[in-house]
C-alpha cells in the first residue's frame, strides 16, 4: 500500500474484508499516518486513534452520530470513547485481520472531514 493524501482517500469506499489479508506494515501505516494528522499508532501499531476535547457533552455525541452515520455508509465500524463528558477519541482497525487495512485509513480521512465544536482554549 503507498500512502495517499486525504482528497484521494475520502473518494474511495471501504471495501468488506473478512479475513485472509495481510494487515498494513508497520512502515505503510507510518507513512500513511504523515498525511493524515493527528492521528496516531497504538496497539503496537494494530490501531490508529485520534483524539479531541469537544466544547461540551452534547458536542461530542453529535461529533458521534456524524462519525457513525459515515461508518453505517462505508459499512466499516470505529470504536467510539467518550470520558469525562467531553474527551472524545475514535479508533479504528480492522477486526477481521487484527491490525490495519486501507479501510482504516480511509474511514479516518473521512472522520477528519466532519466538523466537531471543540473547547475553547
Amino acid at each position: 500500500m503507498s500512502a495517499e493524501s486525504p482528497a484521494e482517500l475520502v473518494k474511495k469506499k471501504c471495501l468488506p474484508c473478512e479475513g485472509g489479508v495481510a494487515p498494513v506494515t508497520l512502515p505503510e501505516a507510518e507513512a500513511q499516518l504523515m498525511q493524515l494528522p493527528g492521528w496516531r499508532l497504538t496497539h503496537g501499531g494494530k490501531r490508529i486513534r485520534r483524539d479531541w476535547v469537544a466544547k461540551n457533552f452534547l458536542a461530542g455525541i453529535d461529533f458521534f452520530n456524524r462519525c457513525a452515520a459515515i461508518a453505517e455508509a462505508d459499512g466499516h465500524h470505529p470504536d467510539l470513547h467518550l470520558e469525562g463528558y467531553r474527551n472524545v477519541a475514535v479508533e479504528l482497525w480492522t477486526h477481521a485481520i487484527g491490525g490495519l487495512s486501507q479501510n482504516d485509513f480511509i474511514l479516518a480521512a473521512k472522520i477528519d472531514q466532519l466538523p466537531i465544536e471543540l473547547k475553547k482554549s
